[in-house]
């Protein structure tokens, strides 16, 4: 652990991605606590002022803190990201190991779903819920997830086909074991790495898909923040105060970037052959 952690702290993309992934965790923790002014609160006789000592990113068309909006949105976007990609990480590892260990026909069966399931992007399946079930928080975080549940299998399907190559298994086969307990005791432990930097990866995409959503109108629903909402409400002002959209985008681009620093950080270290080199 001490020599993966020395690894770690001289890998510049590594390094860079955990502060600013942490930095963005930590104003989702801080607005669980704190924000200057509720997130809510509308204040019209203050509308549209510029950064200041009061607002210290200024407040929208509703009179609304910049600041407030933008801490309460790092805890929506975080929030849409887990679940969204806690949920097809769970389904599509399954899935990816049960092809993995079944082979044959169930193989096929997997892989085809996941090409059929690649045929509908995560706006489309929210635009499909949406219109069945209306647009809210819930059918975004249904509609990123199906998209990763694919992503995850064929990315699990393949590092285990690996794993099950080895002769270590063959001899786990021959002592009496059977697919089930191979597959928890040595292929899922062997292939953990590249699940974890694959769930960085989507995290990343997980957020930049809640942003777009909430900026179409067919996610995060008023009166809860969000940054793609900003977006939306800010484009009519652009010219006018072009702060509205600065602030927000600034958000989501340093929360994409350094979730993908993070992902090309942790799959350099956990490569045995990119680590030799370092």
């Amino acid at each position: 652990m001490s020599s993966f952690l020395r690894r770690a702290l001289r890998h510049r993309s590594f390094v860079v991605g955990a502060a600013l992934t942490a930095f963005v965790l930590g104003m989702a923790l801080l607005s669980l606590v704190w924000t200057p002014y509720s997130p809510t609160a509308i204040n019209i006789r203050r509308r549209m002022a510029m950064p200041s000592a009061d607002y210290w990113l200024g407040t929208d068309s509703f009179g609304r803190d910049v600041l407030s909006l933008i801490l309460a949105g790092a805890q929506n976007s975080l929030t849409v990201g887990v679940l969204a990609v806690g949920g097809g990480l769970v389904l599509g590892s399954a899935l990816g190991l049960l092809a993995a260990a079944r082979r044959g026909w169930i193989e096929e069966l997997v892989m085809r779903f996941a090409d059929f399931t690649f045929a509908f992007p995560a706006i489309l399946s929210a635009i499909m819920l949406a219109a069945i079930f209306g647009p809210s928080t819930m059918n975004s975080i249904v509609a990123i997830a199906i998209f990763n549940i694919p992503v995850f299998a064929r990315v699990v399907r393949g590092s285990a086909n690996a794993i099950w190559a080895r002769d270590y298994i063959l001899a786990a086969r021959s002592a009496g074991k059977g697919s089930f307990r191979i597959t928890i005791e040595h292929v899922l432990p062997n292939i953990l790495a590249v699940i974890v930097v694959q769930a960085t990866i989507q995290f990343a995409l997980a957020i930049l898909a809640e942003a777009a959503l909430s900026y179409l109108g067919l996610g995060t629903q008023p009166p809860t923040p969000s940054w793609g909402r900003m977006l939306n409400e800010a484009q009519a002002m652009v010219f006018r105060a072009p702060f509205l959209a600065v602030f927000p985008g600034f958000a989501i681009a340093i929360s994409v970037l350094g979730l993908n620093l993070l992902g090309d950080g942790l799959r350099d270290l956990t490569d045995p052959r990119l680590s030799r080199q370092r």
